[in-house]
Formats: structure tokens, C-alpha cells, sequence
């Protein structure tokens, strides 16, 4: 046994894309989709085992055994919306299988029948039947739960094959009617009976009176009469004895007031208990309404309403009202007064409504979408059963007196005042609600922060969406009962804390002007489990990272996570989402911030220093210090001295402990004989009054070439040091080749101090001449140390 739960799955499988091809669209290897794709025959390469298959929207006009006969597994068939004009239902004698089978708007006027023994759907409506196309073999059809027809005539016979079946819904369309003969419907055993008449003609009234004699729920499209109201055809008097339907719905009427009132004491009288009408409009010439004949009909109905009927419900929507010059304070007693439970007047520009004169079991009302102002239901006493109230979309302007209104309906649960012009100014005006209230909804109003102070007390659940609020005062109202609150779309700046709202569950902040919302707020609000705070214009900062970790700890109560989070300032970081912004602990934490850079700076000075001690760096700035100011007073002592005049072939340093070497072998060996060399000795030389430093520096600019003794005593001679460092200032400075270095004895590399780093420099990179142990190669020491001191002096001055 196949399932209708099933069929119900398969058909909610169908899209309808358009295709330029005829490749199907698949959604699984059971579902092919043809809708939309031009075609003019049905496709050669449908998959075998398809089960749902879509055709619908093209432009086929016949069909064959051989276009189905390998489609066995076939469940669902979409055909509606072509070009077919004749069926013949052996074309699906293969498709054992088949179910839901859909010809609607077609071109079809003949039918061959056939038993379809599983078939529980068929749709043949909106075709060109001129003849309801029932024939034999639909009597077999036991399964048949769904029938739709069309035809432009119904006579008693013509259900008569089908009057055993027990149908769930029954769906006529019936364009160019000429012919209805009565009680024709009332052979029909369906639950449902859904009637589309032609929009452009006078509606047969007996397929109403029938209709409401065969189904338990009835709709009926198009109920249209341009006749006058004398010729009007009334209901029997047995009618009511017969009425089966107990919902009726009607759709696009448009009939003069008096039929209207007619048709509508009959449904009272009736089993019917709800009653909707839509997009209403009733007429009717003036003579009729105001004439003698119409006052009986509206005596009735005065009557009528105070009679307890069958009706539990009414429903008018989109009303029109094309009669001029009429009381509508009569209309609007006659509802007020109505003995039912709801009452639904949905877009008719209603202005106002009358407060009942007794007590009303209306237990819901609905007004929306009229023009109903503040006066409505002011000081009325009488609604004291009615529980929910919906006001939506009117022209309210007050809330204090949106509060006095509800203040005598003591068993009011649900109230709606959305999308009206609301305004509080926070003014003296006390507010008074129902005390029964438990919903509220105050959306998009003009409403601002002062609306806190104008709430009902036993408040459950608050809508303030779409407002203009931009703080939740503390300690203003104390709503102890509140679990849920909607502040979304307003102009809130952060977070609003839980003192005045102990119970609240769920909060709404959505779309406001967030830009870092509170991080305290679930230690705030403990009993909240859920909020929903996305759509805000978020600001990804340090501050922000606190609401992030937040999430963290919230265990999923942070709705909409995390698509809905998203950063929108700076520019650089609009559209990442919060989940994947991040930024370190040292940023964001000012105190560590300034630490570490405080340790930072330490450890980088502890550095420096290490290095210059290291390094010796003070006695290279003092040094050079000292340099500079030597050349500054030679420089101011001698303004008129073009520059400084040779006087010596060499400047000789060492150390004293190597003086013995120095005076007798160096000295000697370099002054006497054949090309006398002029040396610069600090014994000798030095200019009596000057400082040390200043001596050693004139002393080397003085002479051409400078030589330094090296062995272990030089290393550990202060003096030693610093004309090495003058020496090797003026080999840089005026970048000739001054040096001379004789390694009187080896230096170990550990004995040189680290600070004489110049010199270690200078022994790596420079050729230097080592001092012969052996007597036969000192003449070849003395004629080398001569060749790199020799020069020609220029004469002095002096």
C-alpha cells in the first residue's frame, strides 16, 4: 500500500527552471525535471527508474504508450500547463505504479478512459470539457482521493460513477457555465468541495445551496451577480435541514448589500462555524437599500445576531464598500453584538467599532489594517472574556490610551499594537493595562526611551522592534514577570542590563548601534539562555576581544553565531567575522604593554652598556673628544697656516719597557748612515706645556709615517694605545698609508684586551715587519724599514 505521505514528498520535490534544453534537471536519480523547456514531445532519454517526473509548462500536445512503457517505476507525473487536447488514458496502462497524475490547463476535450487502479491524484481542471469527463472506470479508482474537473455544465448524472468513492477533495472549474441542474452536488462524497466559477459571469446561487449540502469544507471563487436583488434566487426552505459544511470559505464576491445580508442569515442559521470572506465588495443601487423592502431584512439581522447560532468564527478580508450614503454605525452594531468567538475585519478602512451593549463571548478580535484611532473601546466594560487582540497596521496614536482600553478586559492575554503611529513623551499620564496582559507587541511605532515607563506589570513577552529607542532606563519599571524581550532595529549603543528584567530568557538587539557591546552581560543577566545581538555595526578592537571570549564561555547562547557577527569598523576589517579576529594579549593590555616595554628598554641598555664596557666605547669618545678639540685650537691658534707641514719621517710608539730596544738598535740604525731619517721621539720631541694627547697628535700629523713597536709590553701600555688609535684616525681621515708595524716580540692572541680591537684589525689585515731573532737578517730588516719611511722632507720654515 503506497502512501499519500509520499506523494506528498515527490510532488514537493518540483521546481519549475527554466531550461534552454531538454536535459532534465535532477535533483536525485529518482526526480527528473523537463518544466519550462520548450518541448514539444516527451524527451526519448528520461532515466528507467525515474520516479517523479515534471513536464509541466511546455508545449506538448499529444501523447503515447511508447513515450511511457519503460517507465515502470513511475509515481508522480507533472503534464499540467501544455498543449494537449485529447487523453487517452491507456498511455499509462505500463505505469502499474502511478499515482499522482496532473493535466491541468490543457487544451482537453475527449478523454478514453482506462482504470488507473493506484491512482490517488488526478487534476483534469482548467481544460475545455464541455461535459464533466467522468467515465466508468473512475468508479474503480477506490485509491482516488484528489479529483479535478472542468466543464461548462453539470446535470444529475454525471457523477453517478463516482458517487461510491470516498474522496478527500473534489475541485470543479467552471468556465462559460450554462447549465447547473439542482442537487446535482449532492451526490458527491468528498470532504472537501472547492468551486471556481467564471469571474465575468452571474454565479449559479444553487451550487452554493448544493455545495453547502455535500462537503464539510467548502470554497467557492467568484461569486458575482449583476442582477437585480428582486430576481435574486432565494435558498429553500429545507435547505437548512440538509447543510453539511461547517467551514465555508468565499473568494472574490461582489454582490449587491441585500443578497449579501441574505446569503449571510442563512449561513447563520446553518452548521457552518467559521466563515471566511475575501477580497469582498459589496454594492447595490440606493433605492434598494433605503426602500421598505430592504427594513424587514435588516430587522432580521438585528435579531438574528442576538440569537445564539452555530458560528464560531467570521473572517472579512480586503473589504470594499461601493455603497453610498450608508450607515455604517448600523454595520458596526450588528458586529459588536454578534454572539461568536472570533471575529476577524482584515483591510475594509474600517474607522471605528462599537463597544458591545452586554457581554461578549468574543474571546478574539482582529481589526488590522483599517483606520481605527484611539478612541476605540475606550471606557467599555464588556469585553471581558476576550483574550487576544490584534490592532496591527491602524492609525493608534496614544499608549496611555491603548492602556485604558485594555484596562477593563480582565481576561486579555495577547496584544497587538504594531505598525501604528504610537507616541509616549513620559509625561504625567499614568498608564493602566489589563492585568491579565502576557503579550505585548509595540513594533515599529515611534516609541522612544520614555515607553519604560508606560508597561504592564505581569508582562511576559515584549516586542519593542523598529523603534526609535535609544536607552533602557534603570530602575524606571521593574517588570519581574519578563522573559522575552525584542529590542531589535532601534538605537541602542550597548547591551541593556538585566535590574529591571530578573526573569528574562531571551533578548533581541539586533540591528542596532552596537559598536562594543558589554562583556559582563550573561554575569548580569544569569537566567538568560538565549540572545541575539547580530547585525550590529561592530567595532574589532582590543575592547572587543572581551565580547568574543565571551562566546566562548556562553555555551551557544549567543544566537546567529558567528555568521551574523561581523566587524564593520575599521574599513580594513568590514565583513570578517568575529570568530576570526584576533589580536595578542600584549596589544590589548596597556599594563603589559608598558611593562614589557619598560623590560625591553632595560635589557636593550643593559646591552649598550655591556657593549661599550665591552668595547671600551667611553675611551674612544673621549678620545676623540680630545682629538677634536686639539684640532680646534690649532685651528684657532694658527688661522693663517695653510696646513700642516711635514718635519719628521716617522713617529715612533712603544711601549717603555721596550725603550732599551727602541734607543739602542732602532734609533741608531735609522738616523746614522747614508739617507738620514728624521724620527719623532716623545723624549725628545714633545713640546714642553702642551698636554700629552695634544703632543701625541701633533706629533703623528707631523710626520710622515708612524711605528709601532709591537710586543706584549705595547698592549699593556695605556699611552701605547691611544697613539694607536690617533694613527690609525689619520690613516682614515686622510686616507693615506701611514703605518708601520714591527712585531718585536709574538703577541698571544689572549693577551690582547678585547677594546683593542683596532689592533687586532690592523695585525689581520696589514703586513707587518717581524724583528729577526737571527743577527744575519737584520740588514735586510733595516733596508726594508727604510724603503716604506722613505721620503723626501720638505724644508721648513723655520
Amino acid at each position: 500500500m503506497r502512501s499519500l505521505t509520499n506523494i506528498s514528498v515527490f510532488t514537493c520535490a518540483f521546481t519549475f527552471t527554466l531550461w534552454n534544453n531538454i536535459q532534465p534537471t535532477v535533483e536525485n536519480e529518482f526526480i527528473a525535471n523537463y518544466s519550462s523547456s520548450w518541448l514539444t514531445n516527451v524527451p526519448k532519454n528520461i532515466p528507467v527508474h525515474t520516479q517523479v517526473l515534471d513536464l509541466s509548462h511546455n508545449r506538448i500536445s499529444g501523447l503515447s504508450i511508447s513515450e511511457f512503457i519503460y517507465l515502470s517505476d513511475l509515481q508522480v507525473l507533472n503534464l499540467s500547463h501544455n498543449l494537449i487536447t485529447v487523453l487517452d488514458f491507456s498511455v499509462f496502462i505500463f505505469n502499474e505504479n502511478l499515482e499522482y497524475l496532473d493535466l491541468s490547463h490543457n487544451n482537453i476535450l475527449k478523454v478514453c478512459c482506462l482504470t488507473l487502479a493506484y491512482l490517488r491524484h488526478l487534476d483534469l481542471s482548467f481544460n475545455k470539457f464541455t461535459a464533466l469527463p467522468i467515465c466508468q472506470e473512475f468508479g474503480n479508482m477506490f485509491h482516488l482521493e484528489y479529483l479535478g474537473l472542468s466543464t461548462t455544465m453539470i446535470r444529475r448524472s454525471d457523477f453517478r460513477y463516482i458517487k461510491h468513492l470516498q474522496l478527500h477533495t473534489v475541485f470543479l472549474t467552471l468556465g462559460n457555465f450554462s447549465l447547473y441542474e439542482p442537487q446535482s452536488l449532492t451526490v458527491l462524497n468528498t470532504r472537501n468541495l472547492h468551486i471556481a466559477f467564471a469571474a465575468d459571469q452571474n454565479f449559479s446561487f444553487s451550487l452554493l445551496y448544493d455545495g453547502m449540502s455535500t462537503s464539510e469544507n467548502l470554497k467557492i471563487v467568484n461569486l458575482r451577480y449583476t442582477l437585480s436583488y428582486k430576481d435574486f434566487p432565494s435558498p429553500p426552505l429545507m435547505l437548512l435541514k440538509k447543510i453539511k459544511t461547517t467551514a465555508l470559505m468565499l473568494d472574490a464576491v461582489d454582490l449587491q448589500w441585500a443578497i449579501i445580508l441574505q446569503i449571510f442569515m442563512l449561513i447563520w442559521y446553518s452548521p457552518v462555524e467559521h466563515l471566511t470572506v475575501r477580497n469582498l465588495t459589496f454594492r447595490g443601487p440606493l433605492e434598494e437599500l433605503t426602500g421598505y423592502a430592504f427594513l424587514p431584512l435588516l430587522s432580521s439581522v438585528e435579531q438574528l445576531i442576538s440569537l445564539d447560532g452555530s458560528m464560531k468564527a467570521l473572517t472579512l478580508e480586503h473589504v470594499r464598500n461601493k455603497v453610498y450614503y450608508f450607515n455604517q454605525e448600523i454595520l458596526y452594531r450588528q458586529f459588536s453584538e454578534m454572539n461568536i468567538g472570533s471575529l476577524t475585519i482584515y483591510d475594509a478602512y474600517m474607522p471605528h467599532m462599537l463597544c458591545p451593549n452586554r457581554t461578549s463571548s468574543f474571546q478574539y478580535l482582529n481589526f488590522s489594517h483599517n483606520a481605527l484611532t484611539d478612541e476605540l473601546f475606550q471606557n467599555c466594560g464588556t469585553l471581558m472574556d476576550l483574550k487576544s487582540l490584534i490592532l496591527q497596521k491602524n492609525k493608534f496614536e496614544s499608549l496611555p490610551k491603548v492602556s485604558f482600553m485594555t484596562s477593563r478586559m480582565k481576561s486579555l492575554k495577547y496584544l497587538d499594537m504594531s505598525n501604528n503611529l504610537l507616541r509616549h513623551d513620559g509625561a504625567d499620564v499614568q498608564c493602566q493595562w489589563a492585568e491579565s496582559l502576557a503579550e505585548l507587541d509595540l513594533s515599529s511605532n515611534q516609541l522612544a526611551d520614555a515607553v519604560f515607563e508606560c508597561l504592564p506589570v505581569n508582562i511576559k513577552k515584549l516586542s519593542l522592534r523598529n523603534n526609535q529607542i535609544s536607552n533602557v532606563p534603570r530602575g524606571v519599571a521593574e517588570l519581574k514577570s519578563l522573559e522575552e524581550l525584542n529590542l531589535a532595529s532601534n538605537r541602542l549603543a550597548d547591551l541593556p542590563g538585566c535590574s529591571g528584567f530578573p526573569s528574562l530568557q531571551f533578548l533581541n538587539i539586533e540591528m542596532n548601534l552596537i559598536l562594543i557591546p558589554s562583556a559582563d552581560f550573561f554575569q548580569s543577566c544569569p537566567r538568560v539562555r538565549e540572545l541575539q545581538a547580530g547585525h550590529n555595526p561592530f567595532k574589532c578592537s582590543c575592547e572587543l576581544q572581551a565580547f568574543i571570549r565571551l562566546e566562548r564561555r556562553s555555551g551557544g547562547r549567543l544566537f546567529g553565531w558567528p555568521a551574523a557577527y561581523m566587524c564593520e569598523y575599521p574599513e580594513g576589517l568590514r565583513g570578517t567575522e568575529l570568530k576570526d579576529f584576533h589580536l595578542s594579549r600584549l596589544a590589548c593590555n596597556t599594563t603589559l604593554l608598558l611593562v614589557t616595554a619598560l623590560l625591553l628598554t632595560l635589557v636593550l641598555v643593559a646591552a649598550v652598556a655591556f657593549l661599550c664596557i665591552y668595547l671600551d666605547v667611553p675611551w674612544y669618545v673621549r678620545m676623540t673628544w680630545q682629538w677634536t678639540q686639539t684640532k680646534r685650537r690649532a685651528w684657532h691658534n694658527a688661522p693663517g697656516d695653510p696646513g700642516t707641514v711635514l718635519q719628521f719621517h716617522a713617529f715612533i710608539s712603544y711601549s717603555e719597557r721596550d725603550a732599551l730596544w727602541v734607543k739602542n738598535e732602532l734609533i741608531p740604525n735609522l738616523e746614522k748612515g747614508e739617507g738620514c731619517v728624521q724620527l719623532c721621539q716623545h723624549e725628545r720631541n714633545f713640546i714642553p706645556g702642551k698636554s700629552i694627547v695634544e703632543n701625541i697628535i701633533n706629533c703623528i700629523e707631523k710626520s710622515y709615517k708612524s711605528i709601532f713597536v709591537l710586543s706584549p709590553n705595547f698592549v699593556q701600555s695605556e699611552w701605547c694605545h691611544y697613539e694607536l688609535y690617533f694613527a690609525h684616525h689619520k690613516l682614515f681621515s686622510e686616507n693615506s698609508n701611514s703605518l708601520i708595524l714591527i712585531l718585536l716580540e709574538p703577541i698571544p692572541p689572549y693577551l690582547i684586551p678585547a677594546r683593542y680591537h683596532k689592533l687586532k684589525a690592523l695585525m689581520a689585515k696589514r703586513t707587518y715587519l717581524e724583528w729577526p731573532k737571527e743577527r744575519s737578517k737584520h740588514a735586510l730588516f733595516w733596508a726594508n724599514l727604510r724603503a716604506a719611511i722613505s721620503i723626501n722632507l720638505p724644508i721648513s720654515r723655520e
